[in-house]
């Protein structure tokens, strides 16, 4: 029911018309798929997604493991439907260079903290190496104190800019791998590839610690994100002026899902999935774990496969 007085001319119902605020309609498109992202250093993982948010004109966006700013690297940006995989492609395992100054630790574990102790110690690249079995494996790790972990609901960097006094609980994590690379009197470069919520700020905080001449880290790049990675990544400085670079870039939404077994169904599967109904997998013997089911190549949904049943967690809505 109208609010306008009965029996208003209609010229005066057409200039009370005018004088309400008009909301203006989105001219954003749907775009789904990912972005194996190149970001360099001095941007935010949150500016770079809106920068690309804007490039393509994109409804929705989002990242997959956040980057600070002083690194570079691989960070996947999801578009649309893809951001469903997100937590999938997170849970996957992560690869970094980086490089250790000795003899300094800083407040934030890397070079723009203030810094809080020194040592005039610097180990010898046998020094390092014999350490290094400590810090590989199932290990406990204490998160930087300017990190993204939430403590009572606030994030730690918050607390810690405020000056509050906290602190971080240790949490297991797997690293896969460490390796020393190269070393010089005051710095080392290594790698790690380690599962997720691994810190390697921390690692060389703690491997500073260990090694009694302290660390920081003062270059990062992170080198791989679950099935993406930086050999095939693309320059976010190179996108705005490369029309082709940027047709090309957009992988397809199953970029993320790529190292999760693949299930092929028919259109009867499909709807019963986007019914929300577990699905009888056919077969001798049906395997167990993290599966994704597509209908003639499109996806459809994606979730776990458990007693000859394949049960989805998340469900696609891509038109065409």
């Amino acid at each position: 029911m109208s609010d306008e007085p009965e029996g208003l001319p209609a010229p005066e119902r057409a200039a009370r018309g005018r004088g309400k605020p008009q909301q203006k309609r989105s001219t954003r498109v749907e775009v789904n798929g990912w972005i194996n992202l190149d970001k360099p250093v001095g941007v935010t993982s949150t500016q770079a997604v809106g920068r690309l948010k804007f490039l393509f004109n994109a409804k929705k966006a989002g990242h997959a493991g956040t980057l600070d700013p002083l690194a570079s690297g691989v960070l996947p940006v999801a578009f649309g439907e893809a951001t469903k995989t997100v937590p999938i492609v997170q849970e996957g395992a992560k690869a970094y260079r980086f490089r250790i100054r000795w003899g300094e630790e800083s407040a934030t574990d890397d070079a723009e903290g203030e810094i809080v102790a020194r040592s005039d110690k610097r180990p010898s690249p046998a020094e390092i190496e014999a350490m290094l079995p400590r810090f590989t494996g199932l290990i406990q790790q204490i998160p930087p104190m300017y990190s993204a972990i939430k403590i009572d609901g606030a994030r730690a960097y918050d607390l810690a800019r405020d000056g509050e006094t906290f602190e971080i609980a240790a949490r297991p994590i797997h690293v896969y791998r460490l390796a020393l690379i190269e070393a010089d009197a005051d710095t080392a470069v290594l790698e790690a590839e380690c599962g997720k919520g691994g810190y390697v700020r921390a690692i060389a905080r703690d491997l500073g610690r260990a090694l009694g001449c302290y660390g920081h880290v003062i270059e990062l790049r992170r080198t791989r994100v679950g099935p993406f990675t930086a050999d095939a990544a693309v320059p976010l400085e190179r996108l705005p002026d490369d029309a082709e670079l940027m047709a090309r870039a957009m992988l397809p939404l199953e970029a993320g899902l790529s190292e999760l077994m693949a299930l092929p169904i028919d259109r009867n599967g499909a709807a019963i999935l986007r019914r929300g109904q577990a699905l009888l997998v056919r077969g001798a013997v049906a395997p167990e774990g993290l599966a994704w089911a597509s209908c003639f190549g499109a996806p459809v949904a994606f979730g776990a496969i458990e007693g000859g049943y394949f049960i989805s967690t998340r469900v696609f809505n891509l038109k065409g």
